[in-house]
């Protein structure tokens, strides 16, 4: 893997000049090339990458932690291996009451995919969709609210990146195709 440098204007610059902690755990910091990152805490397995988790939401009063389990790409998703997905899935599905009750009456958690779409091939690249699942938790969030069953309208990063400068205190992009952007209580 290596990374492209990315566009002007995303998330992390938008902290960085706002002068908003970013806390990456796992490969984050790799991927953006450092950029808008405060701390990094590289990890190696998706487990050491939940107790960084919770290690940051100790250390953190405001700001994002921007989080890579490393296991979903690195040893399932390009190696098309169901079996060891699914695992890795439900050892974070244990790990997230934990997450879930480390949480400030403020905070969000926002679960997505790294990128949108599936692989229908047996290559090791990434599909290169826009459009990815995603689920929101935390205090302020409706139970089992999950922004893709609310609408016909697919959810993209831009969406994600929307909703988090909302609660980041940014300014949010405008709505792109005239599409209304999802808002979390």
């Amino acid at each position: 893997d290596y990374a492209v440098p990315p566009p002007a204007g995303i998330l992390l610059d938008r902290l960085a000049e706002s002068e908003v902690p970013v806390i990456s755990v796992g490969k984050i910091s790799d991927i953006f090339l450092g950029r808008g990152i405060t701390q990094s805490l590289k990890t190696k397995t998706n487990a050491e990458g939940m107790a960084r988790t919770l290690d940051a939401l100790g250390q953190l009063d405001r700001g994002l932690i921007f989080v890579n389990l490393v296991d979903f790409d690195m040893l399932y998703g390009h190696r098309n291996e169901p079996e060891g997905y699914s695992q890795a899935l439900e050892a974070v599905d244990r790990w997230l009451p934990s997450l879930t009750g480390a949480l400030r009456p403020d905070d969000l958690v926002i679960l997505t995919a790294d990128h949108g779409g599936v692989s229908r091939n047996h290559g090791m690249d990434d599909p290169r969709s826009h459009t990815v699942p995603w689920i929101a938790a935390g205090p302020g969030v409706r139970r089992g609210f999950d922004i893709t069953s609310e609408s016909d309208v697919p959810v993209d990063l831009q969406d994600t990146f929307a909703v988090l400068c909302e609660r980041l205190g940014l300014v949010p992009p405008q709505p792109v195709d005239g599409k209304t952007l999802p808002v979390i209580a």
